[in-house]
C-alpha cells in the first residue's frame, strides 16, 4: 500500500511547492520525507548546497533517508532520468511499494538554463509513471524567474504549501500539450553574431568537418570535441533519414565554447521525451547520445522547420 496523498495512486505523483525562505523549504520537505520513513518507503533527498545542509541537519545521518548530492546528480536531464530509473527499478526489485524523492530541479536563478530542464519536467510525467514514485520539485521564489513559476505549475500535477495545503494545478498540462507551447530555447550570446561557417544539406561527414574547423578557434579538449562530433554526426544524419530538405547546419564558435545548430524543414519528433530517453522511434537513440555528450541541447519547432542546438564548451 502507498502511502500519504499517493495511496491508491499508480504510477508517478509528481508535486510542486514554492518557499521563500529556509523556513518555508524546510515545512515542505520535512514532513515529505519523515512521512516516506515512518512509512518504511524508500525515501530519497537530492538537494545541492545550503538545501541539502538543511536537510541533514534537521533529519541527523540515522533519520532514515538517503542522501544523494543534487549538483552531479542534476547535471543533464537524460543523466539524471536515467540514474532515477535505474535507482527506482532497484527499489522496486527489492519490494517497494512506494518511494519518495525530494530534489530540486536547475534553473536560470543558479545560472542554468531552462529549456531542456522544462522538458523534464514534462517528461517526468510519462519517463517515471511506470514507477510508484512520489516526488516533490520544491522552487525557491526568491531565485526562480516568474517564466519558470509558470512551467512549474503547468508540469506538475498538484502543488503543495508550507502549511500542508495540496491541491490539483489548474494550470497542469499533459506533456505533448505543454511541450507543443514551445518553451523559448536558449540562446548563447556569441550567436547574436552571423554564423562562423553555414552549410547547406551537409553530409555527417561535413558535419564532422565543421566541428574540426571551429575547434581551431574554440580549443575545446579532446573529450568534449569527440561528443560534439559525434553528436553532429548523430543530427545530420536524422535530419536527411527522418527530416525533410533542406537541411542547414551552422556553427559559432569562441574561446572555449562551440555552437551548431541543425535545422530540416520537417515537424520533428513528437514524443515529450525525445533525447531524454533511448526512445526505439526514429532517431531516438542517436538523440540521446547527443544530450549525454553534450553541455547543452536545444529542441525547437518553428516556421523554419525544426532545430537541433549543440553546446560544447570546456567544463
Amino acid at each position: 500500500m502507498r502511502s500519504g496523498p499517493a495511496a491508491g495512486h499508480d504510477g508517478i505523483l509528481h508535486e510542486a511547492a514554492f518557499y521563500g525562505s529556509d523556513e518555508e523549504f524546510l515545512a515542505v520537505v520535512l514532513p515529505f520525507l519523515r512521512e516516506g520513513v515512518a512509512a518504511g518507503e524508500p525515501t530519497v533527498s537530492i538537494f545541492g548546497g545550503r538545501n541539502q545542509q538543511l536537510l541533514r541537519a534537521a533529519l541527523g545521518e540515522g533519520g532514515g533517508v538517503r542522501f544523494i548530492d543534487g549538483g552531479p546528480h542534476y547535471l543533464r536531464p537524460a543523466s539524471a532520468i536515467r540514474s532515477h530509473r535505474e535507482m527506482l527499478a532497484g527499489y522496486v526489485a527489492g519490494g517497494a511499494a512506494q518511494i519518495r524523492i525530494a530534489g530540486d530541479v536547475p534553473h536560470p536563478g543558479v545560472g542554468v538554463p531552462w529549456e531542456w530542464w522544462a522538458r523534464y519536467e514534462a517528461a517526468a510525467n510519462e519517463v517515471y509513471d511506470e514507477f510508484p514514485m512520489y516526488g516533490l520539485c520544491p522552487y525557491d521564489t526568491r531565485t526562480a524567474p516568474p517564466e519558470v513559476l509558470e512551467d512549474v505549475r503547468r508540469t506538475h500535477t498538484h502543488v503543495v504549501t508550507a502549511d500542508g495545503d495540496r491541491r490539483p494545478s489548474p494550470l497542469y498540462l499533459r506533456p505533448r500539450d505543454f511541450l507543443a507551447t514551445a518553451v523559448a530555447p536558449w540562446t548563447v550570446p556569441l550567436q547574436a553574431a552571423p554564423p562562423a561557417l553555414e552549410l547547406a544539406d551537409p553530409s555527417p561527414a561535413q558535419g564532422r568537418h565543421a566541428v574540426g574547423v571551429l575547434q581551431l578557434i574554440a580549443g575545446l579538449g579532446d573529450e568534449e570535441r569527440q561528443g560534439l562530433e559525434l553528436s553532429v554526426t548523430e543530427v545530420v544524419t536524422n535530419a536527411i533519414r527522418h527530416g525533410a530538405s533542406p537541411v542547414r547546419l551552422r556553427g559559432w564558435a569562441e574561446p572555449g565554447r562551440i555552437v551548431v545548430a541543425v535545422t530540416d524543414a520537417g515537424p520533428g519528433p513528437a514524443d515529450p521525451a525525445a533525447g531524454l530517453m533511448p526512445a526505439g522511434g526514429p532517431g531516438g537513440l542517436g538523440l540521446w547520445l547527443t544530450h549525454q555528450l553534450c553541455a547543452y541541447v536545444s529542441l525547437h519547432h518553428g516556421p523554419d522547420g525544426f532545430t537541433i542546438r549543440l553546446v560544447a564548451e570546456r567544463p
